[in-house]
Parts: structure tokens; C-alpha cells; sequence
């Protein structure tokens, strides 16, 4: 497993190393941050959570797509973050929350894209009031197979290409069979120990990566990314599993509650 961190970090390093810039992708994602909720708080607006408790509805959906850290590799499935975040959504709304996993370990943005394509989980998108998404991580380790330093650098940017390519249409798919679903993307992390020589470097070039996310949420109405980073990280070791890369029961409790507290600050327009 540590190979494997270390192997994500060295094709990160390799590909956006050659950039001439690292601090602006930062700066671009905070701003994004700001846009994402500019709708200010009057008596035209309203919390997602009303929006929910307002629809015509008893029942409401969740879907998740992704990778393992979406199917809670290492933990139990009611200590996964969307059990928990289910559970919490139902005892805020005042409604049954029903939700579908549909992560796979080691699945990669490509391969999601193909399931959604094929229209695999179409009727499960259509009924879906909240989507959740987390992809990318092992386009990156895929591509650090490889750890040939040219063969690396030449492939950087065509991995980060084709996830933001892959990204999109996944979420184009996702509204044209759903536009009312409210989606939510999860940030790329860093799981580095912040004793390790190369900590600091992937602390300041993974918003490289995640600015992609932020800016095919930006594209698609509806969409939000959940701050990850905020809670995994070098200052939370303690919510990392053994192998140094998934979230264990602690850091699935974290993103839960993370992915509730930024809900609290979104306001919709009440006309939704």
C-alpha cells in the first residue's frame, strides 16, 4: 500500500511539476468555493433541507457512484459515509431516505463512464433526489504503473484529459436523465504522512487535479464538491485505515458530517 501512495504522488509530482505555476489552481478553487454559494439568505430562498422536505415526495433517493471509498472498502456498510450521511439526511428532512452503493473497488473515471453510458443505472439516476461521486484516484494510480520519469510525464496530461473528459460526461448523462437531482463530487486527497519529504509538495499540486471537479460542477446547475480535503488529510491520520489510503470508520463519520455541515450553507431558490 505504501508503494502504491507513493506511486500516486510521484506521477502527480512528474505531471504538474512541469507547469510554471502551482499557488493559482488553489486560488481558482477558493473562488469557486465563494460562487458556489452566492445566493444570499431572504425569504426567497431556502436550505436544501427544506427543498427536500418540501418536495411532493415521502421517500427520498441517494445513489452513489465510484470508487472504494464510495463502497466503504474496510468498514462496515453502516459505518460507510453514505449510510451515515442517508441516516442524517432522513433525521434532518423528516423523511425516509433510501440509498444505493453502487461503488466498485479500483473503479476508475472511464469505467464509470462506460457503466453510465451503457445506461446500466439509468432508472436508478431517474429516481435519484441526491447523487453522490467520488472517481479519479486510481486513473492516477493506473497511470503510475509506469514509473518511467518521461513515459510519466508524457502521460500526466492526457490521464488528467481524459478524467475531466470522462467527468463531464457522467455528469451530462446524469442530468439529461435527472436535471432535478442535486449532485455532489467528492475532492481528491491527499493521504500522505506529514513527516514524509514529498507531504508538502502534494499538499500544494493536488488542487491541480481537483480544480477539474470544481469546474465540471460549475458546468453542470446543481452540482456541489464536497471539501474531502478539510478531513483527510496530514492533521487527521486518524481517520486513515491501516493501509495508509482509504478513510476508516472515523474518516467515513467525518465526510458524513462534512458533507452535512456544507449542505447547511447552501441556499436554493425556493422556486425549485
Amino acid at each position: 500500500m505504501k508503494i502504491l501512495k507513493y506511486s500516486l504522488l510521484l506521477i502527480i509530482i512528474i505531471g504538474i511539476s512541469s507547469a510554471a505555476w502551482i499557488y493559482y489552481p488553489q486560488f481558482k478553487i477558493n473562488k469557486l468555493k465563494q460562487e458556489s454559494v452566492t445566493v444570499e439568505k431572504t425569504e426567497n430562498t431556502i436550505s436544501i433541507f427544506e427543498h427536500f422536505r418540501q418536495l411532493d415526495q415521502d421517500e427520498i433517493y441517494h445513489l452513489a457512484l465510484g470508487d472504494s471509498v464510495i463502497r466503504g472498502y474496510g468498514v462496515n456498510e453502516n459505518e460507510n459515509f453514505v449510510s451515515r450521511f442517508s441516516h442524517q439526511l432522513s433525521i434532518l428532512t423528516g423523511k425516509k431516505v433510501h440509498f444505493s452503493n453502487a461503488g466498485i473497488n479500483g473503479s476508475t473515471s472511464n469505467e464509470l463512464m462506460s457503466i453510465i453510458k451503457d445506461g446500466q443505472l439509468d432508472a436508478e439516476i431517474a429516481k435519484a433526489n441526491i447523487i453522490t461521486i467520488n472517481i479519479g484516484g486510481n486513473d492516477i494510480l493506473k497511470g503510475a504503473k509506469n514509473l518511467n520519469y518521461t513515459k510519466a510525464l508524457e502521460g500526466f496530461n492526457q490521464i488528467q484529459s481524459t478524467f475531466t473528459e470522462n467527468l463531464s460526461l457522467v455528469s451530462s448523462r446524469i442530468k439529461q436523465i435527472n436535471p432535478n437531482a442535486t449532485v455532489l463530487f467528492l475532492e481528491l486527497y491527499n493521504p500522505m504522512n506529514p513527516n514524509d519529504s514529498l507531504y508538502s509538495i502534494a499538499d500544494r499540486l493536488l488542487p491541480k487535479w481537483n480544480i477539474n471537479i470544481y469546474e465540471v460542477a460549475k458546468e453542470h446547475p446543481g452540482s456541489l464538491v464536497i471539501e474531502t480535503t478539510e478531513v483527510i488529510n496530514g492533521k487527521n491520520l486518524q481517520n486513515l485505515s491501516d493501509d495508509g489510503i482509504h478513510p476508516n470508520s472515523n474518516g467515513h463519520a467525518a465526510i458524513s458530517e462534512l458533507m452535512i455541515n456544507q449542505l447547511k450553507r447552501i441556499r436554493i431558490s425556493a422556486a425549485v
